[in-house]
């Protein structure tokens, strides 16, 4: 890494920081989680047992922003995180895509379920809907965080370089490998599910997000929204179903998106966005 002073660093995120995030992403997840799969005994005994709402499991989901922010923070200083935070007031959104999100997302888990027999929505815990509304708070704080990092800074570097299709696909197969160490928890959902089926749909969802990632010219707010509902507890569970459904729709939003899609042209290449370069 550069060894000049921060106010001599580019404000400009060079392509190569991609190792670094990645580095630190898999670093702390994998560390954490994996010294629960290795020593469940001890690390229970110091930590306390694994969870959905245990820290060490926020702060290992959140390890994607922690990484993003370190190297914004690194290369750019605080008024880079700033111009980068930027991002999240990007709002404007095709009504298209707000469907989709809004009631399309949705009905993929509802049909999903449906197939395999399962309930048209989760069913309710003993504590009541209050619980789960709740829980649906909870959640805005945890996996669309993880937006930080991969649509954050992962996206736009890998849009330099190859066609968003593949950029999308590439940053799929490393969220889903990222994951893997979850599906060895007992104590999580993770553990009732078919990895390769999470694997496939963790490609076809962010295939499916990239377009609207740069439809929005970079907006971090709609991708995080997109991740909200993916984990929104009040859909049914509805692998591997989902997955299924999930494909075939992903080849109808690939095809309408055909033109910008397999083309570097017009797909966002800066982590700080335009006009906003700036240094501390």
């Amino acid at each position: 890494m550069p060894t000049q002073s921060r106010s001599t660093l580019p404000a400009r995120i060079p392509s190569s920081a991609l190792v670094p995030f990645v580095g630190i992403t898999f670093l702390i997840t994998w560390g954490l989680i994996g010294v629960y799969i290795l020593f469940p005994d001890t690390a229970a005994a110091w930590f306390g047992a694994i969870s959905g709402s245990h820290p060490l499991f926020f702060l290992a989901t959140w390890s994607p922003a922690i990484a993003a922010f370190v190297i914004l923070f690194f290369y750019a200083g605080p008024s880079g995180v700033r111009a980068f935070l930027s991002r999240l007031f990007l709002w404007r959104c095709s009504a298209g895509w707000v469907v989709f999100i809004l009631i399309g997302l949705p009905l993929v888990f509802v049909l999903g379920s449906l197939l395999k027999g399962g309930p048209i929505l989760a069913p309710l815990p003993p504590e009541g809907i209050g619980s789960v509304v709740a829980l649906l708070f909870m959640m805005l704080v945890l996996g669309p965080m993880e937006e930080f990092g991969w649509r954050g800074v992962a996206q736009p570097l890998l849009q330099r370089h190859m066609a968003p299709l593949w950029a999308g696909a590439l940053i799929g197969a490393t969220w889903g490998l990222w994951h893997l160490p979850a599906f060895f928890l007992s104590s999580t959902v993770f553990a009732d599910w078919n990895f390769l089926a999470f694997f496939v749909g963790n490609v076809v969802l962010a295939v499916l997000v990239t377009p609207l990632f740069n439809q929005t010219q970079g907006s971090l707010l709609w991708p995080m929204l997109f991740h909200w509902q993916l984990i929104n507890p009040f859909w049914p569970d509805a692998q591997p179903w989902d997955t299924g459904i999930l494909v075939a729709v992903a080849v109808i939003v690939v095809w309408w998106n055909r033109d910008t899609l397999f083309r570097r042209e017009g797909a966002v290449t800066e982590v700080i966005p335009a006009g906003k370069h700036s240094r501390d």
